[in-house]
């Protein structure tokens, strides 16, 4: 029997990287460009929070006299439908002073770059993602194959400048708005939640933003599961009225928006702590099990 030499095992990997590669590459653009690009109804959530995304990738905008705050980007392809939302509700994108990045996936941080020429706002996130915005979706924890094809050109995303890097535990001021960041890794090593107050009919609610905890195929790093099991914590620990994420779908965008329009006080539909226990109770039992999505 023929022994396989070193330029025989060499090949069989190349062979076996190739199918992968291509995979990912279609999940990666798939995301970057086309996820997410359908548009959705801006609606006020509770306050001066309000929801300017897509029907399934989440932009949330909060607003104040002395400027306002845009939560993510969405795909490349969504920069002109979340400015066309932002006017709907009557604001404007130039009012916008400060970005925030949650996830430098190319669905939450795609169309950044975008936005920040449109708005000449100051784009802040944590160092873990700075590093990957910088290169446009190229970070050293992403899989080696699509990691090329992002520097290659073939994939990612126009990199946005990052203009101040966040650290755990920071507050983002922006007049009486004052949102505390989170570095909760998982999904990426810089996974960054924000958490916030929002004042309603004189009521003062929590909100969280979650990041997402769940391994995403392609993305690994040595302290990624330490990484999630702090995070689970640390979102646990966090008061939560009304909590959202960047998939539309998980938090339940449309179906609290409809039941808001019938409400006798539109937030109402948006209060959801049992839902938020709910949500993070199943993010366990995913890592747990062991599953990749």
């Amino acid at each position: 029997m023929r022994r396989f030499t070193r330029r025989d095992w060499q090949l069989l990997l190349i062979g076996l990287a190739i199918p992968l590669a291509t995979f990912l590459f279609m999940k990666w653009r798939e995301a970057g460009i086309r996820g997410g690009q359908a548009p959705a109804d801006a609606f006020r959530i509770a306050g001066s929070f309000y929801y300017v995304g897509s029907n399934a990738t989440s932009v949330f905008l909060l607003t104040s006299p002395d400027g306002h705050v845009l939560i993510d980007g969405g795909g490349q392809g969504m920069p002109s439908m979340v400015m066309a939302s932002i006017a709907r509700l009557g604001f404007t994108i130039k009012d916008v002073k400060v970005l925030l990045n949650s996830d430098p996936v190319p669905e939450q941080a795609g169309g950044l770059a975008a936005l920040q020429q449109a708005s000449g706002a100051k784009l802040w996130a944590s160092d873990a993602n700075a590093e990957v915005l910088a290169g446009g979706g190229a970070g050293p924890d992403v899989f080696l194959p699509l990691r090329m094809l992002v520097r290659s050109g073939i994939v990612g995303y126009p990199a946005p400048r990052v203009d101040r890097r966040i650290k755990d535990g920071e507050t983002i001021r922006v007049g009486p708005i004052a949102i505390t960041a989170h570095v909760t890794g998982g999904s990426a090593r810089g996974c960054t939640s924000w958490s916030f107050p929002v004042r309603d009919n004189g009521r003062v609610l929590n909100v969280v933003s979650a990041c997402g905890t769940a391994v995403t195929m392609g993305m690994r790093y040595p302290e990624q599961g330490a990484d999630i099991e702090r995070s689970l914590r640390v979102l646990k620990g966090l008061p939560a009225d009304i909590w959202v994420t960047s998939s539309s779908r998980t938090w339940g965008r449309y179906r609290k928006f409809v039941a808001s329009t019938t409400a006798k006080d539109s937030a109402d539909a948006f209060i959801d702590p049992d839902g938020y226990r709910a949500y993070l109770a199943a993010a366990e039992a995913e890592f747990r099990a062991g599953k990749v999505h």
